[in-house]
């Protein structure tokens, strides 16, 4: 029987996200070892979350009876701390996909242009089909961001910027005089928001908290999250930084109990984890150069980049997607960011890279 329900009419034309594949699912689909599978396909901490992190979301299991704290209060007090911001300049979310969806209810309706590069994080274009906006894609420049572009693209109908600084999935990074011009000259009625979910990554960062910190660029909404650098990408945390009107406006779309007590406690302990995020800093540096050096040396085309994973020209992306899943290794194709001869690489172990690249070499030179 069809469905007698009127959906949507946005849902007819929705892409649907492709999320990375499950360890587990992989191995029951192939008939492997789960324990012999390892995953470098969703830019995951391959050394898990913070041990103190741990052990705070094991002591929180004996109160899941509760409902967790609506307001966060101490999370986002302590986070208010550490950046050196007024907590009424935080806002949290369940992931930094929510906070996307945030800026959705509140920006975007029929009509609404809202701006991305060509291969951008694949939720911005998402949010804005499903609130009705008009996406317009601007081509990237050497696989990242055309900022100058992108501000000529603005019109009158712009109502959202979308940056991503790394850019997910080309791990690219704008230049500090190029973002910082862009941030400058896109119109005051224009919302910029720049994705810093790898932010912790880079040596020597543009940091704009000063800026949102004074109020002097209100339409900026600055984006982190605790999945990738702190290991806690099953709890879905992410969080926003903006001027407190503006994050008042989205407190108002936040749904009541987002973040979970388990959320709220491992990312508190996580915080003071300095160690964690050290080895987890210097894993992801020789990783990065491992894999540069190796694929440079077997003449295979990546894209240098500056956050927790690599670009690889493979040929046929799917193809080799597969041929490596057969051999317990779980990467990243890149058909649905327009990108078909590509495979996007996470950082993993020594051990895991190494794997990982024997194996895509068996296969590229089969």
């Amino acid at each position: 029987m069809a469905l007698p329900l009127e959906l949507n009419p946005a849902l007819a034309s929705l892409p649907v996200y492709q999320p990375g594949r499950p360890i587990d699912e992989v191995a029951r689909e192939l008939g492997l070892n789960a324990a012999d599978v390892i995953k470098v396909a969703s830019n995951e901490n391959p050394l898990g979350p913070s041990p103190k992190a741990i052990a705070a979301m094991r002591d929180a299991i004996d109160h899941l009876h509760l409902y967790p704290d609506g307001n966060a209060f101490y999370l986002k007090r302590k986070l208010a701390a550490k950046l050196d911001v007024d907590p009424r300049q935080l806002i949290l979310g369940n992931g930094s996909n929510e906070i996307i969806e945030f800026v959705g209810h509140a920006f975007v309706r029929p009509g609404a242009e809202v701006i991305v590069s060509q291969y951008c994080f694949a939720i911005y274009p998402i949010i804005t089909h499903l609130f009705g906006g008009k996406l317009v894609t601007v081509p990237a420049r050497e696989y990242g961001h055309d900022l100058s572009a992108m501000r000529r693209a603005i019109t009158p109908q712009t109502r959202v910027v979308f940056v991503a600084n790394p850019n997910n999935p080309t791990g690219t990074l704008a230049a500090r005089a190029d973002l910082v011009e862009f941030v400058n000259n896109v119109p005051e009625n224009v919302l910029i928001v720049l994705d810093e979910a790898y932010f912790e990554f880079l040596d020597d960062p543009i940091d704009f908290l000063p800026l949102v910190r004074a109020g002097q660029i209100p339409n900026v909404l600055l984006m982190r999250t605790f999945s990738k650098i702190f290991g806690l990408a099953g709890l879905r945390l992410g969080y926003g930084i903006g001027h407190p009107e503006l994050i008042a406006g989205l407190e108002k779309i936040r749904q009541p109990f987002n973040i979970n007590s388990i959320a709220q406690a491992g990312a508190l302990a996580a915080l003071d984890d300095e160690e964690h995020l050290t080895r987890t800093r210097d894993n992801n540096r020789a990783g990065l150069k491992f894999f540069e050096r190796e694929l440079h040396k077997a003449g295979i085309q990546f894209v240098p980049s500056s956050a927790n994973f690599v670009l690889v020209k493979v040929g046929d992306g799917q193809r080799v997607f597969s041929e490596l899943q057969k051999r317990g290794v779980i990467t990243r194709p890149m058909g649905g960011y327009q990108l078909p001869e590509w495979i996007r690489v996470s950082i993993g172990t020594p051990e895991e890279n190494q794997r990982c690249l024997s194996c895509l070499l068996e296969i590229l030179n089969s």
